[in-house]
């Protein structure tokens, strides 16, 4: 892929409104005597309904990028914007406050509770919100039902499969409604047939207007979103739109 410079790389998002604004972030680890410079001067601007696909070898960055968005680590410097929240300025709890209400995640492990139904892992999110119980009920069943699970609702773990256990993660990752759906290797853990089938369920929320990033190595997996990140060392080396933006 061709490199562009960080400049190049932060285009006017085209698909709506910026959902995720990064301007010139850098993030570092130390471990030990060695310093690990994990994101070099990122930019890049995401709009309402984008669907991007964040690619890179093993310690490119993705991870660190990736949490980032979630709110899940600090920059060292630059800015990152979530809706126009500048959320250097928060605290642990207001930040944990934002990623409930603005944010779902969906990793590889389907992290789910063994002894808890997929109706009450669906709706773990919401305990951390006002939200009357009736209400987070209702809210984890129609999210179940947007997966295909309405009629699993009363199902443990280890009585559904794993493609239907990733679809009670993608249903808790909805549940507050998020404008944002970030997701790390979702398939990685499923056949070939259960990934489908789960990439056809997040591309869907993704028409619907929620802003879909997700993290994979899968070539055939990355070539389904409308916007390709390579990451390289830190630095975002491409970025390509199927498009042309």
């Amino acid at each position: 892929m061709p490199a562009v410079n960080q400049t190049e790389a932060a285009p006017m998002a085209s698909a709506g409104a910026a959902v995720i604004r990064v301007e010139d972030a850098h993030k570092y680890y130390d471990l030990g005597e060695t310093r690990v410079h994990a994101l070099r001067g990122v930019s890049i601007v995401i709009g309402q309904g984008e669907f991007v696909a964040i690619m890179g070898a093993s310690g490119s960055g993705k991870s660190t990028f990736m949490n980032m968005l979630g709110c899940l680590v600090r920059l060292i410097s630059g800015r990152y914007l979530l809706e126009g929240i500048d959320v250097a300025h928060h605290d642990k709890r207001a930040l944990a406050l934002i990623r409930n209400q603005k944010i779902g995640f969906v990793f590889q492990g389907f992290n789910l509770l063994a002894r808890t139904t997929a109706l009450e892992n669906t709706a773990l999110p919401t305990l951390y919100t006002k939200i009357d119980k009736a209400e987070r009920g209702k809210r984890a069943a129609e999210a179940l039902a947007m997966v295909g699970l309405a009629d699993h609702a009363q199902h443990f773990p280890s009585q559904m499969s794993g493609g239907q256990q990733q679809r009670v993660a993608v249903a808790r990752a909805l549940v507050n409604r998020p404008s944002i759906l970030l997701a790390d290797e979702p398939t990685g853990n499923l056949d070939t047939r259960s990934g489908s089938e789960i990439m056809q369920i997040i591309e869907q929320l993704n028409r619907s207007g929620i802003a879909l990033l997700i993290v994979t190595h899968d070539p055939a997996i990355g070539s389904r979103a409308q916007r390709h990140l390579m990451l390289r060392d830190g630095k975002l080396v491409s970025d390509r739109s199927d498009q042309g933006t």
